[in-house]
């Protein structure tokens, strides 16, 4: 969710002189051509990663059906958020912030706000549900398998999240004006009129970050705790059940190697035991364990990512928000700001890669559809196997 801060819009409605402030940051706005190429290019990139990334994604949910689960339509509802910010947001935005002038009107602008809050909300939002839908896969790990094929229940939650997205900046947008008496936004600018509202900027922060960051971080420790327990406890029993394989009795692994597996699939992609691994030799158990140490290394390690890179994109953004309301755009400068906004944005090219790609089935799904030749079988080993 973007706004152009210009220091024309804080001066203006500080109650400074509006033509002044206008002559001197117009003037601010003059780019030389080399920085004025390399920011349309940076910016130009950003949309293509974005398109392309979240593309993929979406291709790849229509093309292979075995994706087509519960748990994966999270990942689609995210992409479908993310790649109209690349198509729609930020090529609207992107002669705006060059130029500094809003030529488009004032409905137009409204239109371009409502869709702009929409769809970085509703990113957030799917961040959390999908989560909420790994911790699940842990914590509830028989029933969550069982639910994978009634994907009604996460076509309610996709359209909840749209809902909510809506609801949290929606109405203000488009009322704000008519509940004040007036308008504080200029004809060549385009922000919203909530825009120096603190209590109002204050509580949607919570509903938009802070409530969001701390369900993630949440749903994430607790996935990495949980797996790290059954790990331990798995340990334990193969510890304690050496002495009876030294006497020649094996142990059958199957019911804690099978449990293990139902709590890890869909939540942490990372080598698991088979189903039934039969009869296990000690010394291949104490060999594993290093093995295992460093799996829950990487678990850490990813599930750190993905609470970091959240934090990263979005707490900048939300502080200088809050912070900017209460000082009335007085106390930073206004390079911090666009800094900020991008970074959100940002986050929507970096999604298609920290999220789906980290998954075995996405990842299969992409490699058939950029290499296709890969995964096509010849015709002369369709014969043999015929014969």
């Amino acid at each position: 969710m973007h706004v152009n801060l210009r220091i024309m819009s804080e001066s203006n409605s500080s109650g400074y002189d509006f033509d002044n402030v206008s002559s001197r940051v117009q003037s601010s706005f003059v780019l030389s051509g080399p920085i004025f190429v390399i920011l349309m290019v940076m910016m130009v990139t950003l949309v293509v990663v974005i398109v392309l990334g979240n593309a993929l994604v979406i291709l790849a949910f229509k093309v292979d059906k075995s994706l087509r689960r519960q748990c994966n339509y999270y990942f689609l509802n995210l992409a479908i958020s993310d790649f109209l910010v690349g198509a729609f947001c930020i090529p609207v935005y992107i002669p705006y912030i060059l130029t500094g002038r809003w030529t488009l009107g004032q409905r137009l602008c409204k239109l371009w706000l409502v869709i702009d809050y929409l769809l970085c909300s509703a990113s957030v939002f799917n961040i959390v549900l999908i989560s909420y839908d790994r911790f699940l896969s842990v914590t509830r790990a028989v029933s969550y398998r069982a639910r994978q094929s009634m994907t009604h229940q996460a076509i309610i939650k996709m359209i909840a999240v749209w809902v909510l997205a809506f609801a949290l900046y929606g109405p203000a947008i488009i009322f704000w004006e008519l509940v004040v008496g007036r308008s504080r936004v200029p004809k060549d600018e385009c922000f919203a009129e909530f825009y120096y509202s603190w209590s109002f900027l204050l509580s949607a922060s919570m509903l938009e970050f802070f409530s969001p960051f701390i369900s993630v971080a949440f749903f994430n420790l607790s996935i990495y705790l949980s797996i790290r327990k059954r790990r331990l406890q798995a340990q334990l029993h193969l510890q304690m059940s050496e002495p009876a394989s030294a006497q020649g009795e094996g142990v059958p692994l199957s019911n804690w190697g099978y449990g293990m597996k139902l709590a890890l699939r869909g939540s942490i992609h990372s080598q698991t035991s088979s189903p039934s691994l039969g009869k296990l030799d000690p010394s291949t158990s104490r060999a594993a364990q290093p093995s295992r140490l460093s799996r829950d290394k990487k678990i850490a390690k990813s599930l750190a990512i993905i609470v970091c890179v959240f934090a990263i994109c979005w707490a900048p953004y939300t502080l200088l928000m809050i912070i900017r309301a209460a000082c009335r755009g007085r106390c930073i400068q206004h390079h911090w700001y666009e800094v900020t906004f991008w970074l959100l944005w940002l986050n929507s090219a970096i999604n298609p890669f920290l999220y789906p790609l980290c998954h075995s089935s996405f990842r299969r799904a992409f490699n058939k559809i950029l290499c296709p030749k890969r995964y096509t079988t010849p015709p002369s080993s369709v014969l043999r196997t015929t014969l």
